[in-house]
C-alpha cells in the first residue's frame, strides 16, 4: 500500500517536472517563420496586410490607435513597394478593348451579383451574404423567375434552389 502510494507520487512529480521544465528552464524562444504567402511582391503583402488589419478592426479584434499605426506603416511600405515597381523598366503594350471586356465579363461571370448589394465576393455565392437574397435570377431546371426575397424553393417545379 505504501510502497504503490510512493510510486504514484514519483510519477506524479516526474510530470510535473516534465510539463514545467519549459516555461521556467528554456532561455530562448524559437521562433518559426510564417511566410504570409509563397511568391508574394512586396506590393502585394502590403495590400493583404492592410485589408488583414482593416478586416481585425471591423472585428473588433484592433484597437483604433493599433490601427492608426498599422495603417500607416502598411500604406508606407505599399507606396515604397508600387513606386519601386513603377521605376522598373517594363514595356507595358495596352491590350485591346475587346480582351479588357472579355475579362471584365469573366469576371461578372464567375461571381454573382446580388439586385440589392451589387456583386458578390464569393464565386459560388447562392444567396447574398448581405441581405439573404437569392442570387440566380432563374431556376436551373424550369427556368422560372425567382423573385421571391428569400427563395429556397422554385414555385414553379419545387426544386430546392439551394442546398
Amino acid at each position: 500500500m505504501i510502497g504503490a502510494l510512493v510510486i504514484g507520487t514519483i510519477i506524479a512529480v516526474g510530470a510535473l517536472a516534465f510539463v514545467l521544465y519549459p516555461v521556467f528552464f528554456v532561455s530562448q524562444v524559437r521562433r518559426i517563420p510564417v511566410p504570409i504567402r509563397a511568391r508574394q511582391s512586396d506590393k502585394d503583402a502590403a495590400v493583404f496586410a492592410l485589408r488583414e488589419i482593416e478586416f481585425d478592426r471591423a472585428t473588433g479584434k484592433l484597437s483604433d490607435t493599433d490601427y492608426a499605426e498599422l495603417k500607416a506603416r502598411y500604406t508606407e511600405a505599399a507606396v515604397v513597394a508600387m513606386r519601386l515597381e513603377s521605376e522598373a523598366p517594363t514595356v507595358a503594350i495596352a491590350p485591346p478593348a475587346d480582351a479588357i471586356e472579355a475579362a471584365v465579363q469573366a469576371y461578372r461571370d464567375a461571381h454573382a451579383a446580388c439586385p440589392a448589394c451589387g456583386p458578390r465576393p464569393e464565386s459560388d455565392a447562392e444567396f447574398c451574404s448581405n441581405c439573404g437574397r437569392y442570387l440566380h435570377n432563374r431556376c436551373a431546371d424550369c427556368g422560372a423567375p425567382v423573385d421571391a426575397l428569400d427563395a429556397r424553393y422554385c414555385v414553379s417545379c419545387g426544386n430546392q434552389l439551394a442546398a
